[in-house]
């Protein structure tokens, strides 16, 4: 398997691969694809943060990080990751986030959160958002809206976090 950054080359596949990888997730609306479009698009967007992982020379996951507000912190969003169905519980999707995880220390970012399944992301380091004192702008149980610290701290940061517009939050 690779890891490498996506291109513009790389957006129809990936596309179909969030759209299909999302056709039968629990808690979906159904628009994961077009919200990358739109991320891709937006200043938001960190296109070194934009990853696809290839098996067999096909793409066979994706996974976005864009910048969000927390307080007067830039932070990062984990969303979407998706995984092709035939491609799911194989490693992709963790190895796409820990990939994800190094660059974006790599850039200087600290903290990143995610919303999304409680017996997934803690596997990679996710913790509720609520240790950091983070709080998501809407009404979510405590064990989906999660966040990690990439240089090992527990910063306390106490704020809301604020969305790009794009996703409509």
């Amino acid at each position: 398997m690779k890891i490498r950054m996506e291109n513009s080359n790389d957006y129809g596949t990936v596309y179909n691969v969030i759209k299909i990888a999302f056709a039968s997730a629990e808690k979906t609306d159904g628009k994961e694809q077009d919200l990358v479009t739109a991320l891709r698009n937006s200043e938001a967007f960190v296109p070194e943060l934009s990853l696809v992982a290839e098996k067999n020379g096909k793409i066979a996951g994706h996974i976005l990080f864009t910048k969000i507000r927390i307080g007067t912190d830039t932070a990062l969003a984990l969303a979407p990751l998706s995984v092709s169905p035939e491609h799911q519980r194989q490693g992709i999707g963790q190895a796409l986030i820990k990939e994800g995880h190094r660059i974006a220390k790599e850039l200087g970012y600290r903290i990143i959160v995610v919303l999304g399944s409680e017996k997934y992301y803690p596997k990679c380091g996710y913790l509720p958002a609520s240790i950091f004192g983070i709080k998501a702008p809407f009404e979510v149980p405590d064990q989906n809206f999660m966040a990690i610290e990439l240089f090992g701290g527990n910063t306390a940061i106490n704020a809301v976090v604020e969305y790009a517009k794009e996703f409509g939050i």
